[in-house]
């Protein structure tokens, strides 16, 4: 459990000090990341896209001395006062239904839409993405490329120019499940 005695309910409870360390618990994975000494208080609810705007300034690199990479950059730098921090988007439907038994690239679309809709509700776009990690289950070179190629022509491209890991594992939470992705994108207030 991430909330402390205090904080019963982390996502509707993330209260800071100025230049505070932010503690967020997403899908069982737990995250520190220094907020800014201008950010006093995060809001107690997402709930309205209109409450975001999306100005970050976000710079990526490829420093010399690192290869190039293929199409995303080694170095994302955000200037944002609010990051966003997507659990893992599974290929579930609205009911909560697997997308696509069997079929990864059907399940790759559904993640991307998923993506595309978390995104939204809080007022961003995959342009605002500085982060991602894509999850497929295969040990294959063939299949991680094949994913990272349909990403790279989906409705979040953008989000795939950031600082971008792709990792092939054995298993992923629910059966059936080829696919998750974590998200983190930034956001001026």
């Amino acid at each position: 459990m991430c909330a402390s005695p205090s904080t019963p309910n982390p996502v509707n409870s993330l209260m800071l000090s100025r230049g505070g360390l932010l503690i967020v618990c997403v899908a069982l994975r737990l995250t520190a990341v220094t907020i800014p000494s201008t950010v006093t208080r995060l809001p107690h609810t997402l709930a309205g896209a209109a409450a975001w705007q999306t100005a970050a300034v976000i710079r990526r690199s490829n420093p010399s001395g690192l290869h190039g990479p293929p199409g995303y950059h080694h170095v994302t730098i955000a200037d944002a006062t609010s990051l966003v921090f997507l659990a893992g988007q599974c290929p579930l439907d609205a009911q909560g239904e697997l997308v696509g038994p069997g079929d990864l690239m059907a399940q790759v679309e559904q993640v991307s839409r998923n993506i595309t809709t978390a995104l939204f509700s809080v007022g961003a776009t995959s342009d605002d993405v500085v982060r991602t990690v894509i999850y497929v289950v295969t040990f294959e070179q063939r299949t991680l490329s094949a994913v990272w190629t349909a990403l790279r022509g989906s409705n979040i491209a953008a989000a795939l120019t950031s600082a971008s890991t792709l990792l092939g594992v054995g298993q992923l939470g629910y059966a059936g499940q080829l696919v998750e992705i974590d998200v983190t994108a930034a956001l001026s207030r």
